[in-house]
């Protein structure tokens, strides 16, 4: 698919990180955004911005846990812009558990489940069956992550196992879009190859009363920059990926069709390797023996 000016895109998650690297990639590509996020404040800011600039904007508040809100959105954009072309389910969240996995609090699993695989769910009901029925030519493009999609994160379990959905979810997309003869094509995006300045870390400032805490966590919430700090001291250097460079990487796969945006990365090769040899060899997954589970 050629993206091309005048299309719509809408974008999930859109008021910070990915995605509002990906609005702000659209517009500059010609394309109307539609800018989706929960947090009011931060969504205002980035639509004002991005009008500024000159794009055509429409910003909305939307809970992705929450069908209805996200049914509305696609009512929205719809009565907008009378067409979709790009749909990104970006929106995520970590879950802020702690402990092994059944010490977990159950809110942990279900607030994590409720925004990164319901919420992606969510939005290909709402959008595709009217994108199907447009008849143009349009593209998906559901956001997991290195640490489920492509090898399991022991620290980060429901993070990861809510990500490796997204994965599964989207290539059982792309098989039903191709049996439907739809002109829509579907890819699952792994943003990298390194660790990107995104709002994930501090996740729980969005936190919804129903999906609440149910004890005090153990240890604080850690920022971004307390992560890369404790890693400096610690002598290691972390590695970020600008959000623009993904941006960028999201729209070349869109034009090229190609289903699986992954980023070149010795690193990620070296994990899906070892995972994949792992299942050949019916051996016990030796690779995960190697993190230290605090």
């Amino acid at each position: 698919m050629k993206l091309e000016a005048g299309q719509v895109a809408v974008v999930t998650g859109a008021a910070s990180g990915i995605g509002l690297a990906m609005a702000r990639r659209f517009a500059a590509d010609g394309l109307k955004v539609v800018l989706a996020d929960v947090e009011e404040g931060a969504l205002e800011k980035a639509a004002a911005a991005l009008r500024e600039d000159g794009a055509d904007v429409l910003a909305q508040v939307v809970d992705v846990s929450d069908r209805d809100s996200v049914i509305a959105l696609a009512d929205a954009a719809y009565e907008t812009y009378g067409a979709v072309h790009v749909l990104c389910n970006n929106a995520g969240v970590g879950s802020g558990a702690e402990g092994r996995m059944w010490q977990h609090e159950p809110n942990d699993w279900k607030w994590a489940f409720s925004v990164n695989v319901w919420g992606v769910f969510h939005g290909i009901q709402a959008f595709v069956p009217r994108m199907i029925e447009g008849g143009q030519p349009g593209h998906i493009v559901n956001t997991s992550s290195g640490d489920g999609g492509i090898a399991p994160l022991p620290t980060a379990s429901v993070y990861a196992v809510t990500k490796a959905a997204v994965v599964t979810m989207t290539e059982s997309l792309y098989a039903h879009l191709k049996a439907e003869g739809a002109r829509i094509a579907a890819s699952v995006l792994f943003p990298g190859p390194h660790m990107l300045r995104t709002g994930l870390w501090e996740s729980h400032r969005n936190r919804p009363e129903r999906y609440a805490k149910e004890r005090p966590r153990k240890t604080p919430y850690r920022s971004l920059d307390q992560y890369e700090a404790a890693m400096k001291a610690a002598g290691k250097e972390v590695q970020f990926t600008p959000v623009e460079d993904v941006a960028d990487f999201v729209a070349e796969c869109i034009e090229a069709g190609q289903f699986w945006m992954l980023p070149d990365s010795e690193h990620s090769d070296r994990q899906i390797k070892a995972r994949s040899q792992s299942m050949l060899d019916r051996a016990n997954p030796a690779y995960l023996e190697s993190f230290i589970l605090d």
